[in-house]
Parts: C-alpha cells; sequence; structure tokens
C-alpha cells in the first residue's frame, strides 16, 4: 500500500467530442424547420478555442447556442465549459456571437482553490503544477472530501479530476 496518495485538478474538455457535438448541432439544425431558408452556421476555431454562430436575429442565436450546450452536455462536456465572449453585427445584417471554450486553469482560480482547500483544515497538501493543481494525502478519504469540498465552489470552469493513486 502507498504511504502516499495523490490526484491532479485540471480544467480541461475533449476536443474531438466538442468536434462531434457541433457536427451533430449542424445536422440539427440543418433538418429544422424554423431554419429552413435562413442563414444559419456553427463553425469552430481550434487555434482560438472559439465557436462562432451566425444566424439572422438574435432568436435564431439563443436557438443555435441552446443547440450547441444541448449537444456538448450529450457529449459529457458541462455548459460552464462556454462563455459569451461577444455579439455583434455580422455582414448582411446578420448577427454573430462568439462563444470562448474555458478549457484552462488559470492562476486565479487555482489559487482560489489551493486557498479554499488549506481554509478547510482538510489534512492534504495542494500546489499548484501549471495549469493542474496536484493534491497530496495519506489518506484517500481526506482526497475525496478535498474532491467535494472542489466541486462546491462552483468555479465557472469544466474541472476534471484525474491520476487518483
Amino acid at each position: 500500500m502507498a504511504d502516499e496518495h495523490s490526484f491532479d485538478i485540471s480544467a480541461s474538455v475533449n476536443m474531438m467530442e466538442i468536434k462531434n457535438a457541433l457536427e451533430t448541432a449542424k445536422k440539427e439544425v440543418a433538418n429544422r424547420f424554423d431554419f429552413k431558408g435562413l442563414k444559419a452556421e456553427i463553425e469552430l476555431n481550434e487555434k482560438d478555442k472559439t465557436i462562432t454562430l451566425i444566424s439572422s436575429s438574435d432568436s435564431k442565436i439563443e436557438a443555435l447556442k441552446d443547440i450547441v450546450i444541448s449537444k456538448l452536455i450529450k457529449r459529457e462536456i458541462p455548459p460552464v465549459a462556454l462563455s459569451q465572449k461577444s455579439v455583434e453585427n455580422a455582414s448582411g445584417g446578420n448577427i454573430k456571437s462568439i462563444l470562448k471554450l474555458n478549457d484552462t486553469l488559470d492562476s486565479d482560480n487555482a489559487k482560489k482553490i489551493t486557498k479554499a482547500i488549506k481554509d478547510s483544515k482538510i489534512k492534504v497538501n495542494a500546489s499548484i503544477r501549471g495549469d493542474e493543481i496536484r493534491v497530496v494525502s495519506k489518506s484517500i478519504d481526506e482526497l475525496q472530501n478535498t474532491i467535494k469540498l472542489v466541486k462546491e465552489l462552483n468555479l465557472e470552469l469544466p474541472l476534471s479530476f484525474k491520476n487518483l493513486k
């Protein structure tokens, strides 16, 4: 039996699952009656980690957003993985909405998590390692309590807990 147990906290999303969800969303939009004859585009920019929605009105943009989010949920990607970046007018009287993929644990959120862990008096050591947090303890129960605590923080990130050893 190991003397110390650990796990990593990160905020990551599976890009292949996002691609699959967006392809499914495009197929649904193509078959929906309320989008017949209207411009409705869903584009993924992997480099910038953004999803661009283009349609003719605010209500159609919201409908596209709902479709995309529902397809992401079916692929087990939480809705907090997306945040609204901007809404602007596009060419031809259309409206463009840009959604940002939140898939990195920035330093502010990492500090919030480690501070919450230290303030909770759970007997674990949490250290920031780049875009991950390593949590180490002698007790697996303490690690599970830490996972529960971090989930209760309700951060706007798709947190994942990996490498429980």
